[in-house]
């Protein structure tokens, strides 16, 4: 079977289209056949070296979607569609390959209304805009702020507080043209970040209030923005730095306003917490309130390309490759 594998962690160059035989059947693992696979920063993380946990030579690609082949003693029906994520592409090769044995608890069924292209780009970024979102205590009426409305996480957060009943959602956008793009989307209250600060933007839009809710996936200078945009008594969940990993804040911020301010990883959420997140997203997608955005599509021996288009094209919604 063909693999897109990392040879070694040194950037694009260290991708290679090699061959593996395929995997063999276990009781405790599902065997699916990778139809899509998703694209995501933390892949170019691992690429460069930047991840604690992840060793060379390996299959990158964290989340995917496929046809079960083989059901071990999961009791799930063969030929069912299905997507997942968990360590795939970190801690053991990953979805970036045409056949991946999977644990069952990872897996979540497809709905039919739902093409294989769509549902390898939900995983990641749905899973934890809906998990973090519900330890931040989200209820309907509260005003979330999902920094980087074209980034996988913000979208899908901003998404998903809307069709829950969000008071008011901001988003960010780094460009005029970005910023009109989202717009044109119907994302409405996206702060133009060329023109205005963010904890400006947000004050301005609160009527300086403060957002109760931050889900916050860029790191960097941004952490900080958004933690001064709280509101009294606000959180602040922070789980990626693809603009940097050192910040500085106000404690101020956290000590004025009573806030709280945590840090998230998806690997460490309980099967219990995937299922039930998985249960509150599915019928928002089915029912149209909420729309992945799939920016383009690339085949599987074009990884290397796909994935630099998502670092420095910084595109508005995922980026796939198809099998």
């Amino acid at each position: 079977m063909r693999t897109i594998e990392a040879s070694t962690f040194s950037g694009y160059e260290g991708l290679r289209q090699t061959e593996f035989p395929n995997p063999q059947p276990t009781p405790d693992r599902v065997l699916v056949r990778v139809t899509a696979a998703g694209v995501t920063p933390l892949d170019y993380t691992i690429l460069s070296g930047g991840h604690p946990r992840a060793r060379a030579p390996l299959v990158l690609g964290n989340e995917g979607a496929g046809v079960i082949e083989d059901a071990g003693e999961s009791g799930l029906a063969v030929g069912s569609r299905v997507m997942f994520t968990g360590p795939y592409g970190v801690a053991e090769n990953g979805t970036w390959q045409d056949w991946l044995l999977v644990r069952p608890e990872h897996l979540a069924l497809v709905p039919d209304t739902i093409d294989d292209l769509v549902a390898a780009s939900l995983p990641v970024a749905y899973l934890t805009a809906q998990v973090t979102l519900t330890l931040a205590g989200f209820k309907p009426g509260m005003t979330v702020l999902a920094p980087g409305i074209g980034g996988s996480v913000g979208n899908a957060t901003f998404q998903l507080a809307r069709a829950q009943g969000a008071g008011k959602v901001i988003s960010t956008a780094g460009s005029t043209a970005k910023a009109a793009k989202a717009r044109e989307l119907g994302f409405e209250d996206v702060i133009d970040l060329s023109a205005e600060g963010l904890a400006e933007g947000a004050r301005r839009i609160t009527g300086g209030k403060g957002v109760d809710i931050v889900i916050e996936s860029i790191g960097g200078s941004v952490t900080s923005e958004a933690l001064s945009s709280l509101g009294l008594g606000g959180v602040l969940i922070t789980l990626g730095y693809s603009a940097g990993r050192k910040t500085t804040i106000d404690v101020t911020d956290l000590i004025w306003k009573r806030a709280r301010m945590a840090g998230f990883s998806l690997f460490a959420q309980s099967p219990t917490a995937i299922a039930a997140a998985w249960r509150d997203i599915t019928p928002l997608i089915v029912g149209g309130s909420v729309k992945p955005i799939v920016e383009r599509v690339y085949r599987l021996n074009e990884a290397g390309e796909a994935l630099r288009h998502l670092i420095e094209d910084r595109p508005f919604g995922k980026v796939v490759l198809a099998a």
